[in-house]
């Protein structure tokens, strides 16, 4: 009755045009004075414990960094490198687009700052290039998701703070799956361009390949530092987000030089603005969280199921579905918040690896950031080209069956998810 009770409330208040970390918050407190034996004070302490949450402090210092590498001109050396990459090939400017996403995700953790800063430069110049405007939205909307899945990803580390699992093991495992979904847009790109008969530039000098790589080095150290530092056991995924702020702040401040002392105040207030968002919604979430493992809502489900005697393969199904519909209209770390402790009980019970369960909750956080009303991707890239927000998703959604094929890949494949981290770190014991 009482899980009944708490997601009638959530659903009803969302319905209203409640803030989300508003409606987690106020049903798990109603739902609570209604049925529960928890005390306010209770409550008002697992509120403030958040906060404490040492995995979660790596939250801000990935925000603030991402924040500094999009400021400072790292997004378009990276940029130059990919276009002399591939380039040359038939619709080779659309496939450095998808490139300079991979490259940048991989140093900002965030899909809204990823499509931002690599959109913002290279749409402009596939328009200039001949592309439709269309054609390129469509493309860095898509390929703007490689953020929350290529490490080191915000989303990854929320998911793992609701798991405890290890940030290290999730961000390893989520590198195939981001360069399998990169290498599966461009070829996407590669055969529309081939029927379109969209035009193939010019190939780039050797000159010109090793002076863009010279220039964008600095923030592929940023990675090295980052994933090095991790694994070689220098420090832990939460001081290695705090060493990529400092980096990017060098990098961005005293080598590249593009941001400027007196910039620098505006870009930890907008930094802090996210943080602030993000956080609050998280506090509310983990809320929300302890109100269903108090009223053993994950151990009743999971019972059920398991009762009804559901295989793992009809499981996943039941999960994607409920995921693709969340993701219509709440924010991915809302659902990985809300949604995220209830699978990974029922999914522990049936056997699934919950390391790959992760990934499959990431790629469904990816295809809602897509998909409207509430997706987010849509709404940046409609803010930087300018576009009606519904011709944005006309031009998206063409690219979206590529991520619905690789959702089923990785969801039937749990290799892709689990060999590197395994080979890399060894197997978990069960």
């Amino acid at each position: 009755m009482s899980a009944t009770i708490l997601f009638i409330l959530l659903f009803a208040l969302m319905f209203l045009g409640v803030p989300i970390a508003i409606a987690l918050g106020l049903s798990s407190l109603l739902t609570i004075i209604m049925f529960g034996q928890d005390s306010l004070a209770s409550l008002a302490l697992k509120l403030f414990e958040t906060s404490e949450h040492y995995t979660l402090m790596a939250i801000p210092y990935f925000i603030l960094g991402g924040a500094l590498m999009s400021t400072g001109g790292v997004a378009k050396r990276l940029i130059r490198f990919a276009i002399a990459c591939v380039g040359h090939i038939r619709g080779g400017l659309a496939i450095a687009a998808v490139l300079a996403c991979t490259f940048f995700a991989a140093v900002s953790g965030s899909s809204p700052a990823t499509v931002v800063a690599i959109g913002s430069i290279m749409i402009a110049g596939m328009v200039k290039a001949g592309y439709g405007k269309d054609y390129a939205a469509g493309i860095l909307c898509n390929a703007g998701t490689l953020g929350i899945l290529m490490p080191p990803s915000i989303v990854m580390v929320v998911y793992c703070s609701v798991t405890e699992l290890s940030v290290g093991r999730i961000f390893i495992a989520g590198v195939i799956p981001a360069i399998l979904l990169a290498i599966a847009l461009m070829v996407a790109i590669y055969i529309s361009a081939r029927v379109m008969k969209i035009p193939a530039a010019q190939k780039a000098s050797a000159k010109e390949f090793f002076e863009s790589g010279k220039d964008a080095i600095w923030g592929f150290l940023l990675l090295v530092i980052i994933m090095g530092g991790i694994y070689g056991g220098v420090f832990t995924p939460t001081e290695a987000a705090a060493v990529a702020a400092l980096y990017a702040l060098l990098v961005s401040v005293f080598i590249y030089r593009d941001i400027k002392w007196r910039n620098i105040p505006e870009v930890f207030k907008d930094a802090s603005k996210t943080t602030v968002m993000l956080m609050f919604i998280i506090a509310n979430a983990m809320l929300f969280a302890h109100v269903l493992t108090t009223e053993r809502i994950p151990q009743i489900m999971a019972e059920q199921i398991l009762a009804y005697g559901m295989p793992p393969w009809a499981f996943l199904i039941v999960m994607n579905i409920i995921l693709l519909i969340a993701g219509n209209f709440m924010e991915p770390t809302a659902i990985i918040l809300i949604l995220g402790p209830l699978f990974f009980h029922i999914a522990t019970q049936l056997g699934i690896d919950p390391i790959h369960l992760g990934i499959i909750m990431v790629v469904n956080m990816e295809i809602g950031m897509i998909t409207p009303p509430v997706g987010l991707n849509l709404f940046v890239t409609s803010g930087i080209t300018g576009m009606p927000l519904t011709k944005v998703v006309r031009a998206a959604m063409p690219w979206l069956g590529v991520l619905f094929l690789f959702l089923i890949v990785i969801t039937y494949v749990p290799s892709i998810s689990t060999y590197l981290p395994n080979l890399i770190m060894g197997k978990e014991l069960s």
